[in-house]
């Protein structure tokens, strides 16, 4: 990584209302995390000298779970004005007023955004005042479209609502990513209005007032836009999870794990396997679950559980336990502590 962003500010205020669930979106959980976990986790990775996490819709709940998360968090509350733009805004004025450097921007529901994605922006920004992570879709439909000059660079964003039918044919959108320099970002904030279809602070404005000043718009493209896929209800949150569950198990079995049925296996971001495992099919590793090498384990459900080198736990539901090597559970058992 060739620096480490001044701060990274996580967009966690909306309400989610499309999940039509009494928990905030950002708190749904998916592999191991929830939506929020997974964005303080790929921010972190950054060794940013600040996160930001902007908060407004089940405010005290939202903020104490990104704290439980990360105690190191600054939490920021955004007010009554709508809008992205608003939103950053809120979360700079909880920054140290003379930060310099970039500044990551990034949504609290995109849980396959990695660190190493996050890193390729902050390297693109250079000598720009922003760069725009970006990717190609079959149907852009609901997302803002990535204007582009006759150059080829970005010269602004319209989000669909306002978009013309030319406009709306664009397939490149915008993935509401960003690293913005820190001083262009402060100085201009204030610069913007509501004049759209949604009555709200665009932050994409920015990218307009950067083209047309030419303070420099840079851009990632992403080829793989599953890395910024949000979810506005729990069908699209249960298609990514089963997304990032298929990458997971994929990961452990080119390290050396042998798993049975991928289809049928389940595996959290935190578990920790070692090479010559084999899991049988209809298995959930939860939590941190640890199997050593050897180990034979499925069907059944292990959290929080170590599963020492050759031991086998078949057909066990286990939680916070701990199977000695070369054991065998009897079938059916239930371990705890």
């Amino acid at each position: 990584m060739a620096h480490s962003p001044a701060a990274v500010i996580v967009l966690a205020a909306g309400a989610g209302t499309r999940m039509k669930s009494a928990t905030p979106k950002v708190l749904h959980e998916m592999c191991g995390r929830s939506l929020l976990g997974h964005a303080i986790h790929a921010a972190r990775g950054l060794n940013p000298e600040h996160v930001s996490v902007v908060v407004r819709h089940q405010r005290d709940r939202v903020a104490a779970h990104a704290l439980e998360v990360d105690d190191g968090l600054i939490i920021a509350d955004q007010d009554e004005i709508k809008g992205t733009g608003r939103a950053v805004w809120c979360g700079l004025e909880a920054l140290p007023a003379d930060l310099e450097g970039p500044i990551v921007v990034m949504a609290g529901d995109t849980p396959l955004l990695n660190t190493e994605t996050l890193a390729g922006l902050v390297d693109n920004l250079g000598e720009n005042a922003v760069t725009v992570l970006t990717t190609n879709v079959p149907d852009a439909t609901g997302y803002g479209r990535i204007l582009r000059d006759e150059a080829g660079a970005i010269c602004g964003v319209v989000e669909h609502a306002d978009a013309s039918d030319a406009q709306r044919e664009i397939r490149e959108i915008n993935t509401s990513t960003y690293a913005f320099d820190a001083a262009f970002l402060r100085e201009n904030l204030g610069k913007l209005g509501a004049a759209n279809a949604q009555g709200e602070m665009y932050l994409t404005d920015i990218v307009e007032l950067a083209s047309a000043s030419g303070a420099g718009v840079g851009d990632l493209v992403l080829e793989d836009s599953w890395l910024v896929e949000g979810c506005n209800d729990l069908a699209q949150l249960a298609t990514l999870r089963g997304e990032m569950n298929r990458r997971i198990v994929h990961d452990w079995m080119v390290s050396g794990v042998s798993v049975i049925d991928p289809a049928t296996t389940y595996i959290d971001v935190d578990v920790e396997i070692e090479p010559d495992c084999k899991i049988l099919p209809g298995t959930a590793l939860h939590g941190h679950t640890r199997l050593a090498s050897g180990a034979i384990v499925g069907p059944g459900e292990l959290t929080d559980t170590t599963v020492e080198e050759g031991a086998v736990a078949s057909h066990v539901v286990a939680t916070g336990a701990h199977v000695p090597a070369g054991s065998t559970l009897p079938p059916y058992s239930i371990a705890t502590r």
